[in-house]
């Protein structure tokens, strides 16, 4: 056997385990997507929101720590209040993760912290909202330490011309188990009566099935990727610190990547946007719009199914026009549909339902485009470091969108002005990406620049 037909069987055989991966991590997103879909956008909303007015004064406050606290801002502040904790914890996961090389362990943590977190949600009802507060700050921190470890694979898995596809994959794979648990989250919930259920019992069931699910196709990546060796460079070997110290640490490392920051801060803020819209679409729909809750599940599931051909659908665009335009092309399309949200007439399911297609096409490929372009921009064994800072803004941990829409709603009482609140992270996000110079931002962090970006 010759060596240039020995390289060639070690390339092949490389290229197969590398597919292998590959789809073992789409698998991930198949996983934890039905809690950001099932929980966090269709039923735990109005549902602690009705679980905090059942608990509210006559004002119409609850008093969580003896703070008063309008109890329709209530879930969106404590969406708000998961991200300090993710903040807290993310960075340090993510530096653990790059100075050991041992991913795989702290994604099976975080994986099954939050699952379990999920599946508790069974037990709300009657008043309990603070324990409801508890777990959506637990699952949700727990999803997003998970989601570092999770990106991190993506540029050890894929090579850089195949990124924008493979994290379009994924994302397809995430919005279609969100679709299929939808679809019986739907019967369930608009049968409960026959399977001799209450509304409430119905709805606590559908939460904790999430968790239940969460956990089991978590096996699945976590049999399928592999850790790899550590790759040291300028004082990757420096002890992990703790919390804030980390993060600082990670910032300040990035700093010497200016472009990679500069991503990064218009990353933040678009996606604190979408992320929002994800999480704060059902309280909007039920409280201002007087939907059904039945209503706001097909409209979701119209999320999902259109989100997955969204998420091909312009990853194809991403290899003709680039990444980086088919995002800005998905900013103004996020403006225009929220600006249009703003005029929904309340009890008119039919636009609602428009709505909601319009979000479908650009959700998916906006996320998944944005994390392959990260990928592109960040330096080699830095992978987990770094996405600890990204994740900060991403499925549904949010905090700087849900703090404006919930005190936008506590200073007016009005949804209407607090969903076009929003408008205003979209728009600087587009302003911000335009002046990134991606193709250089890619060469100055030592990376193979993809033949479009």
């Amino acid at each position: 056997m010759t060596a240039q037909t020995t390289e060639g069987a070690a390339d092949e055989a490389g290229r197969a385990e590398r597919i292998r991966e590959q789809r073992g991590w789409y698998f991930y997103d198949f996983a934890c997507s039905v809690y950001s879909t099932s929980v966090l956008t269709v039923f735990l909303g109005p549902y602690l929101t009705a679980v905090a007015k059942e608990a509210a004064d006559a004002e119409g406050f609850v008093h969580p720590l003896g703070i008063p606290v309008r109890a329709g801002s209530f879930f969106a502040y404590s969406v708000s209040v998961s991200v300090i904790v993710a903040v807290l914890v993310m960075p340090l996961a993510g530096a653990l993760a790059d100075r050991t090389g041992r991913k795989k362990p702290l994604l099976a943590a975080a994986a099954y912290t939050g699952a379990a977190a999920t599946t508790g949600m069974f037990l709300l009802g009657g008043d309990r909202y603070l324990l409801g507060g508890l777990l959506l700050i637990v699952a949700n921190a727990s999803l997003a330490v998970s989601m570092v470890l999770y990106n991190a694979y993506l540029p050890q898995i894929a090579e850089p011309d195949e990124r924008d596809a493979v994290s379009s994959r994924g994302w397809a794979f995430g919005y279609t188990s969100g679709a299929l648990v939808l679809v019986l989250n739907l019967v369930l919930f608009q049968g409960h009566e026959s399977f001799g259920l209450s509304e409430g019992t119905a709805v606590r069931i559908c939460l904790a099935s999430a968790g239940v699910w969460w956990g089991a196709f978590a096996v699945i990546p976590l049999r399928r990727l592999r850790d790899r060796a550590v790759v040291r460079e300028g004082g990757a070997d420096k002890a992990v610190g703790t919390g804030w110290k980390q993060l600082m640490a990670t910032l300040k490392d990035m700093r010497r990547h200016p472009l990679t920051l500069s991503f990064l801060l218009a990353y933040l803020i678009y996606n604190d946007g979408v992320q929002t819209v994800i999480s704060q679409a059902s309280v909007y729909g039920s409280e201002e719009l007087e939907l059904e809750q039945s209503t706001l599940i097909v409209a979701v599931l119209l999320v999902q199914v259109l989100a997955v051909a969204g998420a091909l659908g312009m990853g194809r665009l991403a290899l003709r026009y680039g990444a980086k335009r088919t995002i800005l092309g998905s900013l103004a399309a996020w403006t225009l549909t929220l600006a249009a949200g703003y005029f929904l007439p309340a009890r008119t399911p039919v636009w609602f339902f428009v709505l909601a297609s319009a979000i479908g096409l650009v959700l998916g490929g906006s996320q998944a485009l944005s994390r392959s372009l990260f990928s592109h921009l960040v330096p080699r064994g830095k992978e987990a470091e770094y996405f600890s800072a990204y994740e900060i803004s991403d499925r549904g941990v949010s905090w700087i969108g849900p703090l404006v829409f919930g005190l936008t709603y506590q200073l007016t009482g009005s949804y209407r002005d607090a969903i076009i609140s929003l408008v205003v992270f979209f728009a600087l996000g587009f302003v911000l990406l335009a002046r990134v110079p991606v193709r250089r931002a890619v060469e100055a962090a030592g990376n193979p620049v993809p033949s479009r970006i």
